[in-house]
């Protein structure tokens, strides 16, 4: 009963919600939101990839893009991403988070990303050329997950954001949701009993659902002569701002492309494995976007993918409203330890293409135990 309900919280929270993304794709308010961050993928498996694999994602990358998927975590899972965003232009992402299992089936994780602009050149109107000081504007959004497996066929996981941003003397800061469903079909066994590994699945999720921002401090103010001639301290009102809320639907095959059956364990197994994925995602403030991909894995050891994600006039530089370009790319080199306990230590890179600027380069290290 309890697992039904907890289902039917994260479906009903989908409906209720989605008026809020049933604009997906107005151009016309795109600068009417904020915390963009939000919608930067930070890690590197997924984003090689090109966010296709929000059906099928697994373990602590999937904070991002469908928390359900973190349900998948055996014991432990730990990572590490650093992220230099439009190469060139001095951005950086740092990102680390933890996947624990408790229990039989609920799995709770926590993740952090930091986004440091580097040091910029204050100017004033009294100043324009500089050489006063600089500031360094930092934005740190922070997870906490909790999700659970209700079946062979059904996970399903919600996550509380912690969003804040701004420089020393300016702040703002919220929370947000994002709920996930994840439904993996063809689980089961064949005929002769062994364990089935191809399968379809299919990934629902919601994000960035919260109040609005705003952007308060003594920056806001500043020191000003009224007519009469006295010198006065002005403060000046922030408007509010919405989150970038969104809602993506996917889904993947998954192929054995040279099974052999393992008669001891029962199962299925494949040292060529390839995985399909299509994503869709309906964006509340930028236009909506639509992500292929398609990743190669040898043994469980050796993992190559690729993506794109399109959206209307990418492929016109003069439509163009963002600087990716589309194509994305990645590989995953898994280092077993113990097989016996599982423990693998991993090296994670993503590109991803982008015009202007050398493109954005992705690196994780990530630990499962």
């Amino acid at each position: 009963m309890k697992k039904i309900t907890f289902i039917q919280l994260i479906v009903i929270s989908l409906i209720l919600f989605s008026p809020f993304v049933s604009l997906g794709g107005n151009e016309q308010r795109a600068g009417s939101a904020g915390a963009s961050e939000l919608l930067i993928n930070p890690w590197a498996r997924s984003s090689g990839f090109a966010d296709a694999n929000m059906s099928c994602i697994h373990g602590l990358e999937a904070l991002y893009s469908n928390v359900a998927g973190i349900a998948f975590t055996q014991k432990t899972e730990l990572i590490f991403a650093r992220t230099s965003w439009l190469t060139g232009s001095g951005i950086n992402f740092n990102s680390f988070g933890l996947t624990q299992k408790v229990g039989e089936a609920g799995v709770i994780g926590i993740s952090g990303m930091t986004l440091d602009a580097g040091e910029i050149e204050i100017r004033t109107v009294d100043s324009p050329e500089g050489g006063i000081g600089t500031f360094n504007p930092k934005f740190t959004n922070i997870s906490l997950a909790y999700a659970k497996e209700f079946s062979n066929s059904i996970y399903g996981g919600l996550a509380v954001k912690v969003v804040s941003g701004g420089i020393s003397d300016l702040n703002t800061s919220s929370v947000s949701i994002d709920a996930g469903i994840q439904y993996v079909t063809g689980v089961g066994k064949d005929k002769a009993g062994n364990r089935r590994q191809d399968n379809l699945r299919f990934g629902i999720s919601m994000k960035n659902v919260g109040p609005t921002m705003v952007y308060k401090g003594d920056g806001l103010s500043f020191r000003g002569t009224v007519p009469s001639g006295v010198s006065m301290t002005l403060e000046q009102r922030s408007a509010e701002f919405e989150l970038p809320s969104l809602i993506k639907i996917g889904f993947s095959l998954h192929f054995n492309l040279t099974p052999v059956v393992d008669t001891i364990a029962k199962k299925v197994r494949s040292d060529n494995k390839l995985a399909v994925a299509g994503t869709f995602t309906s964006n509340s403030f930028t236009k909506d976007q639509y992500h292929v991909g398609l990743e190669y894995s040898w043994r469980d050891i050796v993992f190559v993918r690729g993506g794109y994600v399109y959206e209307k006039g990418i492929f016109n530089a003069d439509d163009r409203t963002t600087a990716l370009t589309g194509p994305a790319a990645g590989v995953t080199f898994n280092i077993p330890l113990n097989k016996e306990k599982g423990t693998i230590f991993a090296i994670d890179y993503s590109y991803r293409d982008t015009n202007p600027f050398s493109g954005i380069h992705s690196i994780g290290v990530r630990v499962t135990l």
